[in-house]
């Protein structure tokens, strides 16, 4: 049996050696390096990278060749918390069991923690050493993949919609349009990218794309039944709030039952997916039931 336990904490202890080594060599400024530090050291669980690493191995490549990109998704998914943090924004005042960044430090300080993060992605994107053109073009491509994933019309999109529809009532659709770019494209991208990283090929690439978007949108929908019944200890946020803020959720449009139903429908698919590949996907085969499993 796979031991998604030891996988994991594997992969997060050679991301987690990889992001600390960055903000020692990138930082000068005292402030705002314990800013950045202080969101990105934090105890997330850095689903992203690990999924990108994942996919990597899923196609045959070294998980080494895909770090950069991994850490690069660690440092977008927390310039994304610390501003999702913002009073502009959810107003929240705890982060993986700690003050949020602006409660910690300051508001101002929070912003630019979070801008200097998204800005230190593409630097180590762009960062990369090669000797071969193609290699140049790879890296081109992912650092276009993961800046669409992001921006207008990926993450910032998702995040804008969900300003939107404040105060309103979505329907299913509606509200799986917002998850699959809020939430969704970053994992899109993260799956992708690891897979281009390996060389994979364009029916390898389609199906780990197919199971990234249905893992994507199953994560929104933990996340969201997490909001009624978690454990705020456990989780190291409060609970309740999406109910409180009148927040477009699975369990207030479909109820938490079928939304549990839901999100076991969304990993079946997302393993069906995973059919064509051999055991070396077996990280990611436990990683969509980790998603819906998960207590935080």
């Amino acid at each position: 049996m796979f031991d998604l336990k030891n996988y994991i904490q594997k992969k997060s202890h050679v991301v987690n050696d990889a992001l600390k080594l960055l903000l020692q060599n990138s930082q000068q400024d005292q402030t705002i390096n314990k800013a950045m530090e202080y969101s990105l050291m934090a105890g997330g669980k850095r689903i992203r990278p690990v999924l990108c690493l994942a996919a990597t191995e899923a196609v045959g490549g070294n998980p080494n060749d895909a770090l950069t990109a991994a850490c690069a998704m660690e440092l977008i998914h927390t310039y994304s918390l610390i501003h999702d943090d913002l009073p502009a924004m959810d107003n929240d005042k705890l982060r993986r069991g700690k003050p949020t960044c602006h409660v910690a430090f300051d508001e101002a300080t929070a912003v630019l923690a979070g801008d200097a993060l998204l800005t230190m992605a593409f630097e180590i994107l762009a960062s990369v050493p090669f000797e071969k053109t193609d290699q140049a073009a790879k890296w081109l491509q992912i650092i276009r993949i993961i800046a669409v994933a992001a921006g207008s019309r990926g993450m910032i999109q998702g995040q804008m919609l969900d300003i939107a529809a404040e105060g309103r009532r979505l329907n299913v659709s509606e509200l799986e349009s917002m998850h699959t770019l809020k939430t969704g494209a970053l994992i899109v991208a993260s799956l992708q990218c690891g897979a281009l990283l390996a060389d994979a090929d364009k029916d390898q690439l389609r199906f780990l794309k197919t199971y990234a978007g249905y893992i994507g949108l199953a994560f929104q929908v933990a996340d969201d039944i997490l909001n009624v019944e978690g454990n705020p200890e456990v989780m190291g946020k409060a609970v309740g709030t999406d109910r409180l803020n009148k927040k477009n959720t699975y369990p207030s449009l479909l109820g938490l039952d079928a939304s549990k139903q839901f999100a076991q429908k969304l990993i079946r698919q997302a393993l069906q997916a995973l059919e064509i590949f051999d055991n070396k996907a077996d990280p990611l085969r436990a990683l969509a039931t980790y998603i819906i499993e998960r207590k935080r």
